[in-house]
This record gives C-alpha cells, sequence and structure tokens, in this order.
C-alpha cells in the first residue's frame, strides 16, 4: 500500500512546489498536481496525490500553510480551518515534511509549527526549501535552532538535492507501512466530480456524505480552488469523490481563479460520473447551464442535484417550478435525474449512491446490432428522414461502436441529409427502448 507523506509549513515556502515535483516523478503532474501561484495561501485545502519512488509508493499531502498570527488577507474562520486541514493531515501521515524558507529567516509560526510536529509523534524530516547550490546550503546554520538533528536542503523548482530527499524519505517511513494486501485501489473506484457555482455546496455536501470535515467549508465563495479527492464508502463500496473550485463565468487566464476553472474541467474529464450540484434559492443561472454544457460534451454520466432544500418554504411549489426551470433551461440534459437534497443538513443524500451506480452500468450497457437492428425497423416509420436531390433517404443498418458513454453509428445512402434534428428524434427513439438512465449517448452516421 501507499505510505502517506504530509507536506507543512507556513504559507509560500513552496509546499506545492515540492508537491507537483514528487507528483512529476511518478507521472501524475496532470492529474493531481496542485496550483502554485506566488501568492501566500493558494493551497487552501488538502490535496492528494500517488506517486513512486525506487518502488515505493507515497501519497502526498500538499496543505494549506498557516501563520501564528494568522493569513494576511484571509478572514480568520478561513485561517483557522486551514489550519485544522493541516492538523488533520499530520494526524493521518505517516511521515511528515515540515518545510523551511531558505530565502528567509526562522520565524514564529515555524517555531510554533515545530513544537505542534513534535506533539504529534511522528517522524519528521526538517527540509529548507529554495537552496539550489552548495554555496547556498551555508544558509542551513540558521535554521538549526529550531531543534532538528538533521537539516535537509532542497529546491523544488531546480530539483537540486531532490534525489536525495527522496531516498531519505523512504528510508525513514517504517516498512510496514509499504506491506501489500492494504493497497489503495483508488484506480478502480467509480470516480465523482461534484461540480457546480461558487458557493452552492459543494464541499458541504462531501463532507456530509463522509460524515467528518475533509474540506473546507465557508459562505465566501471560491473557498476550494483545487479539485480535492476523498474516499468515501457506501454500503461497503468505496466511490472516490472529487470536490472542484467553482466555476466562475469569467476569470481571468491566468489568475487563481483561470486556474481553478481548469481544474474543475480536468476533473470533469477524469470523472465517470458528475453531479452537478445546483444552489435552488438562487435558481439556475447561465452559469449553470455552462457547467452542464461542459459535463455534456466531455460525455460524463450526470446528476443535478437540488442543493439547499432547507431553504425552501413551499416544497410542492418550489419543486414545479424548478424542475420546470431545468428542463427549459438544460433541455440538452434531459436524460439525467434529479434530487433535491440538503448538504447542511444531510437530507435525501444518500440517494445519490443508488442513481450513480444506475449511471455508471447504463454508461457500460452494450446492445448487440440484432437488436438495434429490430429496434431500427420498428422505429424507422415514426422516423421519416428527409428527401436528398429528390431520392428517399435510406438507413440501411446500426450498430454500436464505444461505451462510457454508449455510441452508435448508423449507416445511409445519404449521411449529408441527415440533420440534427433527426438524429436528436432518433435518440430519444433509444432511450424509450433501452433507456440509458443519466447519460449521453453519441450517433454517428457513414456512407454505407
Amino acid at each position: 500500500m501507499s505510505a502517506i507523506v504530509a507536506i507543512v509549513g507556513r504559507p509560500n515556502v513552496g509546499k506545492s512546489a515540492l508537491f507537483n515535483r514528487m507528483l512529476k516523478h511518478g507521472g501524475n503532474a496532470l492529474r493531481s498536481a496542485a496550483i502554485t501561484e506566488s501568492t501566500p495561501g493558494v493551497t487552501r485545502d488538502r490535496n492528494y496525490g500517488e506517486t513512486e519512488w525506487e518502488g515505493r509508493r507515497l501519497m502526498v499531502i500538499d496543505t494549506g500553510g498557516f501563520y501564528a498570527e494568522g493569513i494576511p488577507g484571509e478572514s480568520d474562520e478561513i485561517a483557522r480551518q486551514v489550519k485544522e486541514q493541516a492538523l488533520f493531515a499530520i494526524e493521518e501521515a505517516d511521515l511528515i515534511i515540515h518545510l523551511l524558507d531558505g530565502k528567509e529567516d526562522l520565524t514564529p509560526s515555524d517555531l510554533e509549527l515545530a513544537n505542534i510536529l513534535r506533539g504529534s509523534g511522528k517522524k519528521i524530516l526538517w527540509v529548507v526549501n529554495k537552496i539550489d547550490s552548495l554555496s547556498k546550503e551555508s544558509r542551513l546554520a540558521e535554521f538549526y535552532r529550531i531543534g532538528a538533528d538533521e537539516i535537509f536542503p532542497v529546491s523544488a523548482i531546480t530539483g537540486y538535492d531532490f534525489d536525495e530527499l527522496m531516498d531519505k524519505i523512504i528510508s525513514s517511513i517504517p516498512s510496514e507501512s509499504f506491506t501489500e494486501g492494504s493497497r489503495r485501489d483508488s484506480d478502480s473506484m467509480p470516480k465523482i466530480a461534484v461540480v457546480g457555482k461558487p458557493n452552492a455546496g459543494k464541499s458541504t455536501l462531501i463532507n456530509s456524505l463522509l460524515g467528518k470535515k475533509r474540506l473546507i467549508v465557508s459562505p465566501i465563495p471560491g473557498t476550494t480552488r483545487d479539485a480535492i479527492d476523498s474516499i468515501c464508502a457506501y454500503y461497503g463500496k468505496k466511490y472516490l469523490f472529487i470536490d472542484t473550485a467553482g466555476i466562475r463565468k469569467k476569470a481571468p487566464e491566468y489568475s487563481i481563479e483561470g486556474f481553478s476553472v481548469i481544474r474543475a474541467v480536468k476533473s470533469i474529464e477524469r470523472a465517470d460520473v458528475v453531479l452537478i450540484v445546483l444552489d435552488i434559492s438562487q435558481g439556475i443561472a447561465e452559469q449553470d447551464q455552462r457547467i452542464a454544457g461542459i459535463v455534456e460534451e466531455y460525455g460524463k454520466g450526470a446528476i443535478f442535484l437540488l442543493n439547499k432544500w432547507d431553504l425552501v418554504e413551499a416544497p410542492d411549489a418550489a419543486y414545479k417550478i424548478i424542475t420546470r426551470e431545468l428542463k427549459n433551461k438544460i433541455w440538452f440534459m434531459d436524460y439525467a435525474p434529479y434530487i433535491t437534497i440538503s448538504g447542511m443538513e444531510k437530507k435525501r443524500t444518500t440517494k445519490i449512491f443508488p442513481l450513480i451506480d444506475e449511471i455508471i452500468s447504463e454508461r457500460k450497457k452494450r446492445i448487440t446490432t440484432g437488436s438495434l437492428n429490430k429496434f431500427l425497423s420498428k422505429t424507422r416509420p415514426l422516423l421519416p428522414f428527409p428527401r436528398c436531390k429528390g431520392k428517399e433517404v435510406k438507413v440501411f443498418y446500426m450498430t454500436q461502436v464505444n461505451v462510457e458513454p454508449p455510441a452508435f453509428t448508423i449507416f445511409a445512402n445519404y449521411p449529408s441529409a441527415i440533420k440534427e434534428q433527426h438524429l436528436r428524434n432518433l435518440e430519444k427513439a433509444l432511450r424509450e427502448e433501452y433507456s440509458f438512465t443519466g447519460t449521453p449517448i453519441r450517433i454517428y452516421v457513414k456512407s454505407r
């Protein structure tokens, strides 16, 4: 199995840069790398990623940093929760890297965190970042004041002494932490991305499903910036939930928000099923339509979660209004089921799991060519195709060519005459016959 390594330290010492370098070595840079930017406090939640060194698997946790006196520019509540998340990571870890800034002297926050780490009883490596040459290693003397017997230099950016640090990490972790039999099976788990506008309640929902505080929750929009993975078990079956940053309508391409949008899209691409969280107190906005369009474009299964239902005063009337609005504004995903929930009060959230299982099964469904051609013969008279240059358009046969999402090809004598509206009618008939609940389907037209 994977041993767990947590990287902790105050903001802007290079934790995410080191995290990214560790994952890049393991080939997971695009999938799990953390956002980095020279703004203190960019990483707030714990971010997990797997890597491997000399045959040993590591689960690395990148954490949000904290100052003893609070994070500049952040509310006291968020600063408190960031600190709390770092403490959770310390509790989970087999080994802790306390990362220090080699361009600055020790600070009260460094010393405070060092005392906390010693109290954890965990194995600790004190690592000084931003040391990129032998001549700069003289800076290490300043950091022995932290009370460590050994200090390790590294440059997360250039890779200076990175191999030596990784060797030390592996040799410092007890061998039983790497024993097989409890190996992480995240690759085989259903992957569920949770998306929506900022402050729609995504993190609250995941915390509700997990039954513990895994993600920072705040009424301030945009609290989640990275995509965060969590493993949830329901009746013995495990699901990998991916909480994403809220997708904003307009985010500057090179801002933190811009990178978060990219991360959210990558999380959708990675998922099997996407939970689209709608804040029903605000109705369905243009941005909800855009998010749904991204999910459909990537061919993912989907469930609409009508969240914050606990705030609704007249549920029956509200249900009719919101579902009518959903069908009108997101008509292109009328195959996706929807559930009214309250992530805050944990109402109807367990109804999500049977739907996830059903949609995953539907996405893998295969229909035989024989069955499809019987269906085509039955429905062809009900789906008249236009004439092309005065000649009849004939559809000869149909076959399934792919799954996840299900994809079909029909063969015709004049493919160019078959337009999008004709394919939508055919799709509707397919769903009436074979269901395909919660998943988009693709239909291609080729000449015989």
